[in-house]
């Protein structure tokens, strides 16, 4: 005898269902804390439109309900508006969450267009509320960018080096048809229905080189190096997977939480420069003055890593072209430093303490050091005879360009590694040596620097070099240094890449819906807020987050 298959219900049987719909969500289900979450927001307030319904007219849908509807989405990999409307009319928690509205997709997707930077406060918002709880450690943020893909096809990405080739194209054909044309009008009247067919292509390229032209001249009136017709604000750039017209996403996470503190949308091709940026909108997020932050290599740059450290940021940079550690000469500012000065955080006072020599009291114990060089000790440049110059540290020159009778000798990479280097502020030492010259003497920065290359006692110095007597240069200069820092790199990767791993490929968010850099935040914050969200129920759990929200 055969056994038998488990049977499932008869299809007419008769059952009895819970008689309300609140029977059927758990009190453990993530769903009444999207709920609660967005009753507690003030809508007036974040700026989203529709608020306050009017006195005539139709009524609107509660922006609040359409909020809860994205977030659930978003919670459940679902980011689509006609998909969203689908599962209004047969989903459980939703028949719960929207108390069984079924909005139409036109009216979903406007809420999330017309919202953007609305829905962008409320994940800010949530995270005010996780800084209450005190779900930040707020000592360290790892800050990085990814690519996400924007709508808009390759192909309509232009250049101008793009378009004139198309034109150039164009015009090429445009001469051939016309050549066909008058071998047709020496033919006999046969040959009609192909003159005719070579006519409507030439209307049709005359067609497609007015629109390159227009595309050409707005390209030149704007500035931009790209012109992408269908999203404009998106640019081609280069990912892991080649070149895509995409949007640079930049995100600021805390290292206690693993929880994304801030985000930004730009279009820029590169992380360079972005690092003061990010990082300041994250502090004030957090409510914090001092921070440290860790980036990788993408963000190496001299200026914008300055201007994190004088705001009042830690920037653990990953170095690019240094070997152990970043240094930065500045000029000698003194001020008078008083001990509530170097206690201070605020960014003027933070400045002033370093341009004097004095390391603030918010850098002590991290990868920042500081110190107030003097010009003094003499050494000289070395001509050997190989043709290479060794420096007053040892370090090879090699020849850069002649000047007359002269040869001038340069190494940048030296010089920016250079504990003790003999020009102040940033610019790179060149030393030219002049015929029958094999040494050229020069003062040294620094107290008492180790290893100096002394004069020879049968030098050859040319008469007319008077390096040892310029006043030009000043006495003083400030020297700081930014060690690596390894093991806040190897954690930053911890960091940063994790939250985007899961947004792009957990949430299936790694390509966007919405045009523009004010939409694709919307899109965004609700990818964050919902990976935030998600962060904070495994922190806590259920009841104390539903605490918080209701309380």
């Amino acid at each position: 005898m055969s056994m038998k298959y488990i049977e499932g219900q008869d299809r007419n049987q008769l059952i009895l269902f819970p008689e309300c719909v609140e029977d059927y969500i758990s009190e453990d289900n993530p769903v009444r804390v999207i709920d609660a979450f967005v009753n507690s927001l003030d809508m007036k307030q974040l700026g989203f439109r529709r608020f306050s319904p009017e006195e005539t007219g139709r009524p609107p849908y509660d922006p609040r309900d359409l909020l809860k509807l994205y977030i659930y989405g978003y919670f459940n990999k679902i980011r689509s508006s006609r998909r969203l409307m689908q599962e209004c009319g047969r989903n459980i928690e939703l028949f719960w969450l929207m108390r069984k509205l079924q909005p139409d997709f036109r009216t979903i997707a406007d809420f999330r267009k017309d919202n953007a930077k609305a829905i962008r406060q409320s994940f800010l918002t949530f995270g005010k509320l996780c800084l209450k709880l005190g779900l930040y450690q707020r000592e360290l943020l790892a800050v990085d960018g990814s690519k996400f893909r924007a709508v808009n096809s390759d192909k309509n990405v232009y250049t101008a080096e793009v378009l004139e080739k198309k034109l150039a194209n164009i015009e090429q054909k445009l001469s051939r048809y016309l050549s066909e044309l008058d071998e047709e009008d020496k033919t006999d009247a046969e040959s009609a229905p192909d003159a005719n067919t070579v006519k409507a292509a030439i209307a049709e390229l005359q067609e497609r080189k007015e629109k390159y032209i227009e595309y050409l001249t707005e390209l030149k009136n704007s500035g931009q190096t790209q012109l992408l017709t269908t999203d404009p604000e998106a640019r081609r750039m280069h990912s892991k997977d080649g070149f895509h017209s995409c949007y640079n996403i930049q995100t600021a996470v805390d290292s206690g939480s693993h929880l994304i503190v801030d985000y930004e949308v730009t279009n820029r091709n590169t992380d360079q420069g972005l690092l003061t940026e990010v990082t300041n909108k994250a502090k004030e997020q957090l409510e914090v003055d001092v921070i440290e932050t860790t980036a990788d290599k993408g963000y190496e740059s001299r200026e914008d890593i300055l201007n994190c450290l004088f705001s009042g940021t830690v920037p653990n940079v990953a170095l690019k072209y240094d070997k152990t550690e970043r240094l930065y000469n500045i000029p000698y500012v003194e001020a008078e430093i008083t001990e509530e000065l170097r206690s201070s955080t605020k960014p003027e006072d933070i400045k002033t303490c370093i341009s004097a020599g004095v390391l603030p009291k918010c850098f002590e114990g991290t990868a920042v050091e500081v110190e107030v060089q003097e010009k003094g000790a003499i050494s000289c440049f070395i001509l050997n005879a190989d043709g290479t110059v060794t420096c007053p540290m040892g370090n090879i020159m090699k020849k850069k360009q002649k000047k007359g009778e002269n040869t001038i000798y340069q190494c940048r990479d030296a010089c920016r590694q250079c504990r003790n280097r003999c020009v102040p502020g940033s610019r790179y030492k060149t030393v030219s040596f002049g015929p029958n010259t094999d040494c050229v003497p020069v003062k040294i920065y620094g107290s008492n620097p180790q290893g100096l290359q002394q004069i020879p006692p049968n030098a050859k110095i040319s008469p007319n070099n008077h390096v040892l007597d310029r006043k030009s240069s000043p006495d003083k200069k400030v020297v700081i240094r930014i060690r690596e820092d390894k093991e806040k790199q190897k954690l930053r990767m911890c960091l940063s890449e994790h939250p985007f791993g899961t947004v792009k490929w957990y949430h299936g968010a790694h390509y966007l819906l919405c045009k523009g850099k004010e939409k694709a935040s919307a899109e965004l914050g609700l990818s964050f807020l919902v990976y935030n969200l998600k962060r904070a129920i495994n922190m806590i759990g259920m009841n104390k987050l539903m605490a918080a929200l209701t309380g």
